[in-house]
C-alpha cells in the first residue's frame, strides 16, 4: 500500500512538473511571419476590434524537422550523378524523415482543445491541424488582438493580428493560416476587350476557337499516350459545377472519359452554382484544358479551399491515391512568402509536378506574384499559338503580350538557373533572384469556354491559367510513359529542363523569339528568356527525355593500339560515346583496365569530353580518350569501362596494344 503511494506520489509529481515547465515556458514565436506593412505602418486605417464572438476557420501548421537534411536530399534526388537519382518518398516516408514528430502534433491538438478551439481537419502527413474558434478564444491563445482595418488600395474591410503571434507551446510553430483576409487570391484567366479583333483561325471547337484537344494535336503532335492510370490535382479557390464541364464536352462534340472529383481541404464546399453567387469559369478551364491535354487520365481531382492556402497544400501533398500531375491557376499573397515553400520542397521530395501560371499582368520586376516566384514550382508564361489547321499540328508561336514575367526580390536565384548560359545580359534576367517563367504554352484569347450555365463563349478568354492545367496534362504523358519504360517519374522537372536544354540547343521546346522588342519588357532572345521561358513543348521529344529509356552506343566498339614501347605512352584514341535511346543517359565514371589510362578531352564547339556527372540526352554523344603504356611485351588487354543508367551497367570497350622493347 505504501509503495502504490509512494509510485501515485511520483506520477503526480511528474505530471505537475511538466506542466510547471509549459507554464513557465516563454511564449513561442512562431517561425514565419504574420503581420501586414499595412497594419504595421499605419497606412491601413483602424476600425476597432473584432467582436470577441466572432468565429473564424483558422490552419495551424507545424515545422518541418531535419529542414537542412530535406534540402540535401532534394539536392541528391534530382542530380543525375547520385545513385539516390528520383528515388522519391510516400508522404508517410516524407512525414516520418522530415515532417513533425507524433508528439508535437498530438501536443498540437491538445493545446487546440484546451484553448477552446474545435479540430475540423488536418493530418501529420499533411503537416497541419484546422481548427475553428471565436477571435476571443484566438487573442487569448496567441497573445494578439485581432483588429478590423480599411483596407488602402481596396474598397472593403479586412480582419487581422496587430502583432507577431506567439503560443505557448515548448516547440516552434511554423505558420497559421486564416487569421486575416487582407489579400483574396484570384484566378489568372483574362477577358478579351472587344474592340480586339479575335485572331483564332484554326480551332476545332465553336467559332474555331481552341479546344483542350486542340493543345494536345499542337504540342504532343501524337496519340499513344493519353494519360491513361494517371491523376491531375488542380488547386482551386472555389468548387465546380460539373453541368458545365459536360457542356463543354457535349458543345465541343467530345466525350469526357475521365471522373472529376472535389476534395474539400478544409469544409469549404466543392459545389459551385452561378445562381447561388459562385462563378466556376477558372475550374472549368483548368478541367477542360487539363483533361484536353491528357484524355483519359483517370480521375481530375479538384482541391478546394475558400481561404486557405496551406490546407489546398497540404491535401494535394498527402492525398491518396497521391496525384502528380498539379496546377494552380490562382494567385495568392501570403504575409510571408515562405509560408508554402515546405509544402512545394515536400511535392518535389515525392515526385509531385507542381505547375503555376505566371500571371497575366505583362513583365514584372522585383514584384513577382506568388507563388509564380517559389523555387519549387515551375512557372509556366503565355504564348500565341498557331496551328495548321483544325485540330492540327503546331505551325508557329509568338509571345503573348500579356504574359507574366519576370523576377521577385524575396527568392534567389536557384541552382538551375545558375547555370552559364541561361541569364544572361541578353535576356536582362536576374543574377541574384528566381526568374519567371520557366515554360509557356497558348494563353492567346483563342479558347472555348463554359462556365456559370450563362452560356459559353469563343475567344473571349484568355490567360496562364489555360497554360498550367495544360502542362499538368502534359505531365500526366509524360508520367504514363514512365510507367510503361519502369522509371521513376521526372518529378520537379526544372533542375532536369535547364541543363537538359543548355545542352541540346532548346531541342525539346518551341523557341519563342518572333516579338524580338519584349512586349512584356523583357527581350525573347534565343534560348531561356524571361517571356516564355524555355518556350512550349515540342511534341513527344520532351516527354521521352523525361522519361524515355537511355541507350549506349560506342564508336568504335573496340580501339588497337601500335607497337609501343615498354615505358612508352602511345598516342590518344578516341571513342564517342552516343545516347541512341529516348532518356537521359547519365555517366556516373569512367575507368580503365590494364595497362591503358585515360587522357584529356579539350572541350570544343564540336566536342563535349565524357566525364562523371556527364549527361547526354537523346541523340547527343561526348567523347573519351584512352592511351597505352606497356608494362611489358606482347599483346595486351584491357577495357574501358563506362558506368551509367543503362540496363547492364557498367559497359566496356575492349582495348588491345602490343609492347616491344
Amino acid at each position: 500500500m505504501t509503495r502504490r503511494v509512494a509510485v501515485m506520489s511520483l506520477a503526480l509529481v511528474a505530471v505537475m512538473a511538466m506542466t510547471s515547465l509549459v507554464a513557465q515556458a516563454a511564449p513561442m514565436p512562431l517561425a514565419t511571419r504574420h503581420t501586414r506593412d499595412a497594419v504595421v505602418n499605419g497606412t491601413a486605417q483602424s476600425l476597432g476590434r473584432m467582436p470577441a464572438t466572432q468565429t473564424i476557420r483558422f490552419d495551424i501548421v507545424l515545422a518541418l524537422r531535419h529542414a537542412p537534411e530535406l534540402e540535401n536530399f532534394l539536392q541528391e534526388v534530382y542530380d543525375p550523378a547520385s545513385p539516390m537519382f528520383r528515388q522519391f518518398v510516400t508522404p508517410k516516408e516524407f512525414t516520418e524523415r522530415f515532417g513533425p514528430s507524433q508528439e508535437d502534433f498530438e501536443a498540437l491538438v491538445n493545446f487546440a482543445k484546451a484553448s477552446g478551439f474545435t479540430v475540423i481537419g488536418g493530418s501529420r502527413d499533411a503537416m497541419d491541424v484546422q481548427l475553428k474558434g471565436t477571435v476571443g478564444a484566438i487573442e487569448k491563445a496567441f497573445h494578439v488582438q485581432m483588429g478590423l482595418y480599411q483596407h488602402p488600395t481596396e474598397n472593403r474591410k479586412f480582419y487581422a493580428p496587430d502583432r507577431e503571434l506567439t503560443v505557448d507551446l515548448p516547440f516552434q510553430l511554423w505558420h497559421i493560416t486564416g487569421l486575416d483576409n487582407y489579400s483574396k487570391p484570384h484566378p489568372l484567366y483574362v477577358r478579351r476587350n472587344i474592340k480586339v479583333k479575335s485572331e483564332a483561325q484554326t480551332g476545332s471547337c465553336p467559332d474555331e476557337s481552341f479546344c483542350g484537344s486542340d493543345m494536345r494535336a499542337a504540342y504532343y503532335e501524337s496519340t499513344t499516350l493519353t494519360g491513361a492510370g494517371q491523376n491531375v490535382g488542380l488547386l482551386e479557390y472555389a468548387g465546380f459545377d460539373i453541368a458545365d464541364v459536360n457542356t463543354y464536352y457535349q458543345n465541343a462534340g467530345q466525350t469526357r472519359y475521365f471522373a472529376v472529383t472535389g476534395v474539400s481541404t478544409d469544409g469549404s464546399p466543392t459545389s459551385c452554382y452561378y445562381d447561388q453567387g459562385c462563378d466556376d469559369t477558372e475550374q472549368t478551364i483548368d478541367i477542360t484544358q487539363a483533361g484536353g491535354m491528357a484524355p483519359n487520365v483517370t480521375t481530375v481531382y479538384v482541391f478546394v479551399s475558400d481561404s486557405s492556402d496551406t490546407a489546398l497544400l497540404g491535401s494535394m501533398s498527402s492525398y491518396s491515391p497521391l496525384p502528380l500531375n498539379l496546377s494552380s491557376s490562382w494567385i495568392w499573397s501570403p504575409p510571408d512568402p515562405s509560408t508554402d515553400d515546405p509544402y512545394f520542397e515536400k511535392m518535389a521530395s515525392q515526385g509531385q509536378s507542381f505547375f503555376q501560371a505566371a500571371g497575366d499582368g505583362g513583365g514584372y520586376d522585383g514584384s513577382a506574384p506568388w507563388p509564380s516566384n517559389s523555387a519549387y514550382v515551375i512557372a509556366v508564361g503565355g504564348t500565341d499559338l498557331f496551328t495548321q489547321s483544325a485540330g492540327g499540328p503546331w505551325a508557329s508561336e509568338t509571345v503573348w503580350e500579356d504574359g507574366g514575367a519576370g523576377f521577385g526580390t524575396n527568392v534567389p536565384i536557384p541552382s538551375w538557373q545558375k547555370l552559364a548560359g541561361v541569364i544572361t545580359s541578353q535576356n536582362e534576367g536576374s543574377k541574384a533572384y528566381r526568374d519567371v517563367p520557366d515554360v509557356g504554352a497558348n494563353a492567346n484569347f483563342t479558347f472555348y469556354v463554359c462556365a456559370d450555365q450563362s452560356g459559353c463563349t469563343a475567344n473571349e478568354y484568355g490567360g496562364t491559367s489555360f497554360a498550367a492545367p495544360m502542362w499538368a496534362g502534359y505531365l500526366a504523358l509524360t508520367n504514363q510513359q514512365a510507367v510503361t519504360n519502369s522509371v521513376p517519374p521526372p518529378g520537379f522537372i526544372n533542375p532536369t529542363i535547364y541543363p537538359l536544354n543548355l545542352s541540346n540547343g532548346d531541342a525539346y521546346f518551341h523557341d519563342i523569339t518572333s516579338d524580338a522588342n519584349g512586349s512584356n519588357g523583357f527581350p525573347c532572345v534565343t534560348g531561356y528568356n524571361l517571356c516564355d521561358g524555355w518556350g512550349s513543348p515540342n511534341g513527344a521529344g520532351l516527354i521521352n527525355a523525361l522519361a524515355g529509356l537511355p541507350s549506349i552506343s560506342f564508336t568504335p566498339t573496340s580501339l588497337t593500339f601500335g607497337k609501343t614501347k615498354v615505358g612508352k605512352t602511345s598516342a590518344a584514341k578516341a571513342v564517342t560515346i552516343e545516347n541512341s535511346g529516348g532518356g537521359v543517359l547519365v555517366i556516373s565514371n569512367l575507368a580503365t583496365t590494364g595497362d591503358f589510362a585515360l587522357a584529356t578531352v579539350k572541350a570544343t564547339k564540336k566536342v563535349t569530353p565524357c566525364v562523371a556527372g556527364t549527361n547526354l540526352a537523346a541523340g547527343a554523344s561526348c567523347e573519351v580518350k584512352v592511351t597505352f603504356t606497356p608494362t611489358k611485351t606482347g599483346t595486351l588487354t584491357g577495357d574501358l569501362q563506362v558506368s551509367d543508367n543503362v540496363a547492364g551497367s557498367p559497359q566496356d570497350v575492349g582495348l588491345t596494344g602490343t609492347g616491344i622493347d
